[in-house]
């Protein structure tokens, strides 16, 4: 019970987490940032809370090194933008915004002196069990943030921890017995397990345009972009071992493994080639970009493309959607070039012919049709029990569930939270792609084991905080609306 409830708990699992101990904790890894442009700003407001862009940066670089440890290193942009961890990050911020403003107006601080403590706390920033000043220093030169920076978002998760503390209740004694009692009853039931794979289907293709006539509106072109480029190679660049040798050692914080070890000068040697290179084309791609602004360079070439095209990065693409069309965005690194991008024309979403959105049409409507005769099958199924071939199982409880076949493990936990918190005797049960169609015919209440206390404990206050946590977010939605400046972070 715990274990599933921590799986599927949406609300504070990712989106309380500050990450900024956890960070540290990691071994001051540089992993991915999310920029929009050098130009400082706002993201969004949230009730009285402006979002800074620094904010952003910093949570989403802590959830992108999160996965890319999962990962094993091989997280890049690509992968993250498909996981949509910028709207992650994003979400996870208006989320602490919003504890934050009901924080501020029930009166809830945090004294200079408890962030003292924690800051001193940290043990990425110990030296021989004591807080070191360098180290610390060291750190935030390492991650380009300010010191003041730093600690107000130390301070904020502080104000949220107070805050969250409010919401624990601990299990009363009819609680715990009520769902010891729960936990301990026994059904014997029949059952039967259908998928889509059961259901005979073809695809109707006047159906299929039928249902995309009504949703026509909901399939849409992307929003694309003509655009101009200067490509600015740094391949021709020329350095010596003794220039490379010396940029590492200067920059050698940033080069790091996927565990936050630091890299020696052999296993960097090829990135801090790449980095010095750059380094040195930057002057000749600021020259290339205030030629081509006057009208003295022509494009290298010219192109539509769709927001969010891999051929450009996310942090470009973010800064050309914040810009207007005849726009010169400054030179900026993709790849191993840097590129001059200037916005000759902004296409906006159209709705798709039929011709366009057909696969993904056809696609949405089999689902769809195999979903509704899935459970007709059921219904049928279950309107003749006596007739149809059902499995009979042993005795199941929450915890003695591995007899149900064809079920894995993860579904035969769900199936029977649905199952133990029905008041049915017979029905239909979905679980994710599959139904079960059961019939409970014994039922008995086990004794209670005494070794079961602390767990049925743990499982009431889990509970009890997931409810209380939920409850107070969707309280804090309606009293604090955000209003979001840019695209892109959210749905």
């Amino acid at each position: 019970m715990i274990s599933w409830m921590q799986k599927h708990n949406k609300y504070l699992v990712w989106t309380i987490w500050i990450a900024t101990i956890a960070f540290i904790g990691a071994g001051f890894v540089g992993w991915g940032s999310y920029s929009f442009g050098s130009k400082a700003g706002n993201v969004a407001k949230v009730g009285n809370i402006e979002i800074k862009q620094s904010k952003l940066n910093m949570v989403y670089s802590n959830i992108y090194g999160q996965y890319n440890q999962m990962l094993k290193g091989k997280l890049d942009d690509k992968k993250a933008k498909e996981m949509g961890l910028i709207k992650q990050a994003f979400s996870t911020i208006v989320t602490q915004a919003k504890i934050l403003n009901f924080a501020q107006d029930m009166g809830i601080v945090v004294s200079d002196d408890e962030l003292v403590q924690k800051l001193e706390a940290i043990q990425g920033f110990q030296k021989d069990g004591k807080f070191s000043k360098e180290i610390y220093n060291t750190y935030l030169q390492s991650q380009r943030l300010k010191a003041k920076d730093f600690e107000a978002s130390l301070k904020e998760e502080l104000i949220i921890n107070k805050t969250l503390a409010l919401l624990e209740t601990k299990s009363l004694p009819l609680e715990i017995e009520a769902l010891g009692a729960a936990m301990n009853v026994a059904d014997k039931i029949a059952y039967k397990v259908l998928t889509t794979a059961d259901v005979p289907y073809v695809s109707d293709a006047a159906k299929v345009k039928a249902f995309w006539e009504a949703q026509k509106d909901n399939y849409m072109t992307e929003k694309k972009y003509n655009l101009s480029f200067i490509w600015t190679e740094s391949n021709q660049a020329t350095v010596t071992d003794e220039e490379l040798k010396n940029y590492y050692d200067a920059n050698s914080f940033n080069y790091t493994d996927a565990k936050g070890k630091q890299l020696t000068f052999d296993e960097a040697k090829s990135t801090v080639t790449k980095d010095l290179k750059l380094k040195k084309t930057k002057k000749s791609a600021q020259k290339a970009y205030i030629a081509f602004k006057k009208g003295k360079m022509k494009s290298s070439e010219t192109m539509t493309l769709p927001v969010g095209d891999l051929k450009l990065t996310p942090m470009l693409w973010n800064e050309i959607e914040s810009k207007s069309v005849g726009d010169i965005l400054k030179p900026k690194v993709v790849g191993e070039q840097y590129v001059t991008v200037k916005i000759n024309k902004m296409i906006q979403p159209q709705v798709m012919t039929f011709e366009q959105a057909k696969e993904k049409v056809t696609t949405a409507y089999d689902l769809q049709a195999k979903k509704e005769a899935l459970l007709a099958l059921a219904e049928s199924t279950l309107s003749h029990l006596d007739d149809s071939n059902l499995t009979v199982s042993d005795f199941i409880t929450f915890t003695n569930r591995d007899n149900i076949k064809s079920l894995n493990s993860q579904e035969s936990l769900q199936f029977l939270q649905k199952l133990f918190t029905s008041n049915k005797e017979k029905g239909i049960i979905s679980v994710l792609d599959k139904v079960i169609v059961y019939n409970i015919i014994e039922q008995k209440l086990l004794s209670v084991d005494e070794n079961q206390t602390d767990f049925v404990k743990q499982t009431v206050n889990q509970m009890k905080k997931k409810t209380f946590e939920s409850n107070f977010l969707r309280m804090l939605d309606k009293q604090y609306p955000t209003e979001v400046y840019m695209g892109g972070l959210i749905n």
